[in-house]
């Protein structure tokens, strides 16, 4: 995984927008390592396991929950645990600045990376970075998407166009701006495979 998508471990991230579930399926796919992912059971904006492929599913628990109150307390136990090194989590309401910070003590506990879907304006002060994708229209490639990162404690912003290649298994990334973020790598674009980051 190039470093300007890898996110910090013992912190906790956010991304918004239409694109946001993808977003958090390719940080699933882009690791060969278990990952936890909770989500609301009356809620439609959860991840099909079967979309990700065999071998990414097999590690991949799905934990569905009642309530709000619930998904925080299970989030936050997922991260302090360090059972799987990526949690991510769907709330649906906007997190308090105590929620947020429980879950940063959390993963720093349980050097996790957590990975919160939120809506628009829902997010907390305490995320290390705050991403919004969307689905961007290109003539030739139906996968392609703009990643943007507005926030980022670590370094500068950014956005990027990506585009998915099912049948390599690859993400190309390209940045769309003469800036990179204080983690990005000097050569782009590159096209990365699921399971290749360092460890």
């Amino acid at each position: 995984m190039p470093q300007i998508l890898a996110l910090k471990k013992g912190r906790v991230h956010e991304v918004s927008g239409p694109g946001a579930v993808g977003f958090a399926a390719w940080q699933l796919a882009a690791r060969d390592r278990p990952a936890i992912w909770l989500h609301l059971s009356w809620e439609d904006r959860s991840l099909c396991p079967p979309a990700i492929g065999g071998r990414n599913a097999a590690r991949l628990v799905m934990v569905r929950v009642d309530s709000e109150a619930d998904l925080l307390w299970a989030t936050e136990e997922a991260l302090r645990s360090g059972a799987a090194p990526l949690v991510i989590a769907q709330p649906a309401s906007p997190l308090s600045l105590t929620a947020g910070r429980r879950l940063q003590l959390a993963a720093e506990a349980g050097r996790a990376v957590g990975l919160l879907t939120v809506r628009e304006g829902h997010g907390s002060p305490a995320a290390e970075t705050r991403w919004h994708c969307r689905p961007v229209w290109h003539p030739q490639d139906s996968t392609c998407a703009e990643w943007v990162l507005n926030k980022n404690k670590s370094g500068t912003l950014d956005r990027w166009t990506v585009t998915f290649d099912a049948a390599q298994g690859t993400l190309r990334v390209v940045s769309t701006t003469g800036e990179r973020s204080g983690a990005a790598p000097q050569a782009l674009p590159r096209s990365v495979r699921p399971g290749s980051e360092h460890r």
